[in-house]
């Protein structure tokens, strides 16, 4: 009976215990070789450049108003969201919703050499639409804008992190 307990208490605690010696840690995102950045480009208020911003900043990159004074310039050539009807019923009635956020950039030198060529991000998300849950299907679209854009910004490090330094 009793070896029956241990047993039982040894296979409950396995699964918690086998995760403490195996050198499982979460991902983080991989160091960036430049030391200052400088945004250009955003509309104003634009919800991916406060993610971008926010994201640069925890991953110790100082941000620079003046483009001038950073080590490089990630310019934003397209900045947008897209809101599409991608079904409806007969009567016109919207049922499915396509949602896009596209970005456009480059990343260059103050001085203009180009280190990341213009290149173009496309995230779409299809939702479900219903008239009589409009306020609940705002809310969806704004997570899942909100999603894409903390998608789209990770890209975007990943992009930053293997430049070569020596901007």
């Amino acid at each position: 009976m009793r070896t029956r307990r241990a047993a039982l208490a040894a296979a409950t605690l396995w699964p918690a215990g086998a995760l403490l010696g195996c050198g499982f840690e979460l991902r983080r995102a991989a160091p960036l070789p430049m030391k200052s950045i400088a945004l250009t480009g955003f509309p104003p208020g634009s919800p991916l450049a406060v993610a971008m911003r926010r994201a640069l900043r925890d991953s110790g990159v100082a941000l620079r108003d003046n483009p001038a004074q950073a080590e490089v310039v990630l310019e934003a050539l397209t900045d947008a969201r897209e809101r599409t009807v991608a079904a409806s019923t007969a009567v016109g009635q919207v049922r499915e919703l396509q949602l896009r956020v596209r970005l456009r950039f480059r990343l260059a030198t103050p001085a203009g050499r180009l280190l990341i060529a213009p290149t173009d991000l496309l995230l779409t998300r299809d939702m479900s639409f219903s008239e009589t849950a409009a306020l609940a299907k705002q809310q969806e679209e704004a997570l899942l804008y909100g999603a894409m854009d903390e998608d789209i910004v990770a890209q975007v490090l990943r992009r930053l992190a293997s430049v070569q330094s020596g901007a």
